[in-house]
């Protein structure tokens, strides 16, 4: 059975993919799984069937069999163990991909949220200055901690903040244009079911 997304029938961003729920279609995309859809409208979030999967009431929730998973980060790190692909082998590797997952959704991602414009800017120098010339945070390999890092700052890359910063802008350009990340972006394929 594939696992079901629960995504927002009218997504509030107009389609462009910067909810939450991105993240796990890219996530599922990149690994190959099919995958059903579940479209929900805000009133169907708060009913107690949702609730009982979500208590927050909040996109995206995963199901797999009798698994139910939410929070992006969750899901994306239960994907990459559960499927090859996203995370590297080599054990040090692994666990500083695991790393930069948790880095993009603790320490950039609030900055962002913040609005704190002084504190955001030094955080993008710090992490431009960590990727540095590397097409990807653990070299050549993509990984679940670029996928998270570069689904953090996307919603940046129109603003001076991060055009000021043409490494991370690049970086975030070489992940919208992966394959999976398009396919996942896009409408639901024909060979995609929705619920």
């Amino acid at each position: 059975m594939n696992p079901v997304v629960s995504i927002f029938k009218h997504p509030p961003d107009g389609g462009r993919g910067y909810h939450r729920d991105m993240r796990v279609r890219w996530a599922l995309e990149e690994v190959g799984q099919p995958y059903t859809l579940r479209h929900l409208t805000f009133s169907e979030m708060r009913r107690s069937e949702y609730l009982g999967m979500q208590p927050f009431g909040q996109m995206p929730v995963y199901q797999e069999g009798d698994l139910i998973l939410f929070e992006s980060g969750a899901i994306v790190l239960h994907i990459a163990q559960r499927f090859a692909s996203l995370l590297p082998d080599e054990a040090n590797a692994r666990s500083r991909s695991i790393m930069w997952m948790f880095a993009a959704v603790n320490t950039i991602e609030p900055c962002i949220a913040s609005g704190s414009v002084g504190h955001l800017s030094q955080r993008l120098q710090q992490l431009g200055d960590t990727l540095g010339g590397k097409e990807w945070l653990e070299g050549a390999q993509f990984s679940a901690g670029d996928l998270m890092m570069v689904s953090v700052l996307r919603p940046l890359k129109h603003s001076d903040i991060l055009l000021d910063s043409p490494g991370l802008q690049d970086y975030v350009e070489r992940g919208e244009k992966r394959s999976a990340f398009q396919r996942a972006l896009g409408n639901p394929p024909a060979d995609r079911r929705t619920a």
